[in-house]
C-alpha cells in the first residue's frame, strides 16, 4: 500500500496489520513515529519498506523493518535481484558512504522508453557510464540519497524539492522532519510560495494531532512550532506562513497533492495585540519596518523575520537606519534584537555610551536636540 494509507490505518488502528505475514508499503518518505506505534501494537511478521518508481517495475529496493533505526528517515534498502542502484553525482561519479548524490537504477526491470516521447526518454534512460555494453542504461531518478555504513540506502527527497531562497539551498523534507519531532503535529508539508516575482519563501502545512492541540488555537499553535524550529533550524530554513488544515490533500493513488494545497490568505504570525510605539526611537523605527516590509502598521512586539523580513531586507532596514539615526547599526544586531522593542533598546544603549544620556530604556526628550 501507500505510505500515506499505511500510516493512516497505523495511526488509527495500529493493530489492524498483525495477522499479515507480509506488508509492504512505499511512494513517500514514511513518518517513523507511526513505524514505532506499529512495532508496538503489532508487527506482521514481514514488514518492508519499498521504493521504486514505475519506470522500473513496482519497486527497485526493499528494507525488512525488524526494529526502529536511530535515524529520523527509514531506509530503502538494498536492490532486488536483477536491479542495480547507483549513487552518482552532477559528474556521473559514484559517490562515497554517506555522501549525497542522485539515485539511478538499471537492471532486467528497467522500462524500455516513454511511448511516443523521445526527447523524455532520453533525458531520463541514460547510457550506463560503467558497462562496455552500449545498450545498457540508467534510468535517472531525480531523487536524492546516500548509502549507510551498513549497505543500506536513505533516500533524502526529491531533486526538484531542493529549493534556492536568497542564495541559501534548502531541502524542503529537511524541515518536514523536524516539524514531524513535535509531539503535537501529526503530518505536515512544505512548500515554496512566491506572491510577488524573486520573492520566495517557505509555507508550512500542519496536521495537528486533534487530542493535543484544537482547532480553535491554531494561531498559538503556530506561535509554538515556529518557537520550536528556531531552536533546531537555522533562519533561513524557517517558514513565514503556516497553515493548519484538517488533513492534508491527496492524490487518487494515495500521494499527498501539493498543487491542492491552500495558499495563505495572510503572512502573519504575530498574535499579540498590536502595541503603538512609545517613544521617538520606536515610533521611528516601525516607519522603518513599515516600509521596508510594506505593511502598513507594525507593533513594538512584531518580530521583523516573522512579518516576512530575510537577511536582505535585513540590510535594506539597517542601512534606512544608519540614515535615520547616524549610527552604524551591524545587522547581527537585528538578529539578537528582532522585535521593534528590543531594537530600540539596542539603540537607546548605543546612544547612552556614546553620550552617556540613556534614561530606564526608553528615548528621552533630552535627546530630541541631539543631531541625528
Amino acid at each position: 500500500m501507500t505510505t500515506a494509507l499505511f500510516q493512516q490505518i497505523a495511526r488509527d488502528v495500529p493493530q489492524a496489520f498483525a495477522t499479515l505475514k507480509y506488508l509492504l508499503f512505499g511512494g513517500e518518505t514514511v513518518d517513523t513515529r507511526w513505524i514505532k506505534k506499529i512495532l508496538q501494537s503489532g508487527v506482521p511478521k514481514h514488514l518492508i519498506h519499498v521504493y521504486g518508481p514505475t519506470e522500473n517495475t513496482t519497486f527497485s529496493s526493499y528494507y525488512c523493518v525488524e526494529e526502529l533505526p536511530s535515524a529520523t528517515s527509514l531506509p530503502i534498502g538494498i536492490p532486488i535481484t536483477n536491479t542495480q542502484i547507483s549513487i552518482l553525482d552532477t559528474y556521473l561519479q559514484l559517490v562515497p558512504i554517506g555522501v549525497n548524490g542522485e539515485l539511478y537504477i538499471g537492471g532486467e526491470g528497467l522500462a524500455r522508453e516513454y511511448l511516443n516521447r523521445p526527447e523524455l526518454t532520453t533525458k531520463h534512460f541514460i547510457s550506463h557510464p560503467f558497462s562496455n555494453n552500449p545498450k545498457t542504461r540508467l534510468y535517472k531518478t531525480g531523487d536524492l540519497a546516500r548509502y549507510l555504513p551498513d549497505g543500506n540506502i536513505e533516500f533524502l527527497g526529491r531533486i526538484d524539492n531542493q529549493v534556492k531562497i536568497r542564495g541559501f539551498r534548502i531541502e524542503l523534507s529537511e524541515i518536514e522532519a523536524v516539524l514531524n519531532q513535535h509531539p503535537a503535529v501529526r503530518e505536515t508539508v512544505v512548500i515554496v510560495g512566491e506572491d510577488v516575482p524573486d520573492d520566495k519563501y517557505l509555507i508550512a502545512y500542519i496536521v495537528p494531532n486533534q487530542e493535543q492541540i484544537p482547532m480553535q488555537e491554531v494561531q498559538s499553535f503556530a506561535s509554538l512550532l515556529r518557537q520550536f524550529l528556531k531552536e533546531k533550524l537555522p533562519e533561513y530554513m524557517m517558514p513565514r506562513a503556516y497553515v493548519i488544515l484538517e488533513y492534508l490533500p491527496l492524490t487518487p493513488n494515495g500521494k499527498v497533492d501539493r498543487r491542492a494545497l491552500p495558499m495563505p490568505d495572510t503572512i502573519s504570525f504575530n498574535n499579540q495585540d498590536y502595541v503603538a510605539p512609545r517613544s521617538q526611537v520606536e515610533e521611528l523605527l516601525a516607519q522603518i519596518w513599515a516600509k521596508v516590509l510594506g505593511k502598513e502598521q507594525v507593533g513594538i512586539h512584531d518580530n521583523f523575520f516573522e512579518l516576512g523580513g530575510h537577511s536582505l531586507l535585513a540590510t535594506q532596514l539597517t542601512s534606512r537606519i544608519r540614515d535615520t539615526f547616524q549610527i552604524d547599526l551591524p545587522v547581527r544586531n537585528l538578529f539578537e534584537a528582532p522585535t521593534v522593542e528590543q531594537l530600540a533598546r539596542c539603540i537607546d544603549t548605543m546612544f547612552w555610551t556614546a553620550k552617556g544620556l540613556y534614561k530606564g530604556g526608553a528615548m528621552s526628550q533630552e535627546r530630541e536636540d541631539i543631531e541625528f
